[in-house]
C-alpha cells in the first residue's frame, strides 16, 4: 500500500516527487520572494494544470498566441517546488506564472499574506483518480501502478504523490482569505471556455480584444492543445518521460471515470469520499451532460 520511496518523500505530511525536489528546496520555499505581480497556477494533479498553463500563456504572451515564439510551457510557466532546469526565478520576467502542487501551508509566506494573484482549479475527484492512474503510465517520475484497484485505494489513502485530494481542495478552500485567490473547476473551463478566460482575465485586471480573447479560445481547446508541442508537455526531456506508453494529454472529457470504473469501484469512492465531500464549497459536475 505503502509508495514507492524511489518515487516519493513525505516531507511535512506531504509526498513530494523525489527525483526532481528535496526537502531543504521545499524548506527554502517558505521565504520565496514574492512580487506582487507574481501569478500562480494551484492545483492537485490532473485537475487542469497544463490547461490553464497554456491559457495563461496566450494570455500573457502574444508571441505564443500568433506562433512566433517556441517556448515549452515548462519553461514559460516553471513549477515552484520542482525547479527541474535550476531556473533562476528571479530573473524570470515580469509577471512572473508559476504552477504548483503545493498544499495552501506549504506556500511561500508572503503568498499567505495575500499578495501575488493564486488562480486554484478543481476537478471532480473520480476524473482525477482515472486521469492520475492513466498518467502514472506515461511519466518517469511517478510510480506505475498496473493494478486500478491498487491505485484507486492509494488515492484514497492519500498515498500518491500530492497526497490527499480532499486535503489538498478543503485546505485551498478553507483558507480562501489568506489568499488572494479565484476559483475555477475544470468542469466550467470544459463547458464554457470564453467565460472562464474572461473570469481570469478580470481576476487579473487584464483587458483583451475581441479578436485576441477568440484566438486565446480557439488555441486553448483540448484538440489544438494536443496538436501544439509548446502546450502538451510532450516534449519533456527524456529523463522525465521515459515510459512512452501515451500522452501527457489524454482525452481531457467530463466523466471518463465511466468507462474506468466498475460499480463497486465507484461506491467504494464515494463511501470515502462524498460524505466528507459535502463540506466543499463546489458544486460537482460528474457527467458531461450535467447542468453546472
Amino acid at each position: 500500500m505503502e509508495p514507492s520511496k524511489e518515487h516519493v518523500f513525505n516531507h511535512k505530511g506531504f509526498y513530494f516527487g523525489a527525483k526532481i525536489t528535496t526537502p531543504e528546496y521545499v524548506d527554502s520555499l517558505e521565504n520565496f520572494e514574492i512580487r506582487d505581480s507574481d501569478i500562480f497556477i494551484a492545483t492537485y494533479p490532473k485537475s487542469g494544470t497544463v490547461w490553464t498553463q497554456n491559457i495563461l500563456s496566450l494570455i500573457f504572451h502574444e508571441g505564443h498566441r500568433n506562433g512566433t515564439e517556441n517556448i515549452a510551457l515548462m519553461d514559460r510557466i516553471p513549477w515552484l517546488e520542482y525547479n527541474i532546469k535550476n531556473m533562476d526565478y528571479s530573473a524570470l520576467p515580469l509577471p512572473r506564472l508559476f504552477a504548483t502542487h503545493l498544499p495552501y501551508n506549504l506556500t511561500p509566506r508572503d503568498l499567505r499574506n495575500k499578495r501575488a494573484h493564486v488562480i486554484y482549479v478543481t476537478r471532480n475527484p473520480k476524473d482525477v483518480l482515472v486521469s492520475y492512474f492513466h498518467f502514472s503510465k506515461v511519466v518517469a517520475t511517478i510510480e506505475e501502478v498496473s493494478d486500478f484497484n491498487l491505485f484507486m485505494e492509494r488515492f484514497l489513502a492519500g498515498k500518491v504523490l500530492a497526497s490527499s485530494w480532499l486535503d489538498h481542495v478543503a485546505g485551498w478552500h478553507s483558507h480562501a482569505e489568506d489568499f488572494n485567490i479565484l476559483f475555477l473547476t475544470y468542469e466550467e473551463m470544459k463547458k464554457d471556455l470564453r467565460s472562464a478566460v474572461l473570469k481570469i482575465c478580470n481576476f487579473l485586471g487584464k483587458t483583451l480584444s475581441e479578436n485576441e480573447l477568440e484566438s486565446i479560445v480557439r488555441q486553448a481547446t483540448f484538440d489544438n492543445m494536443r496538436k501544439d508541442p509548446r502546450a502538451n508537455y510532450d516534449n519533456l526531456p527524456e529523463d522525465l518521460k521515459g515510459k512512452k506508453k501515451g500522452h501527457f494529454l489524454r482525452k481531457g472529457t467530463i466523466g471518463d471515470w465511466k468507462n474506468m470504473m466498475t460499480v463497486a469501484q465507484s461506491e467504494r469512492f464515494d463511501k470515502v469520499l462524498k460524505e466528507k465531500m459535502k463540506n466543499l464549497p463546489i458544486k460537482f459536475i460528474w457527467d458531461i451532460n450535467d447542468e453546472m
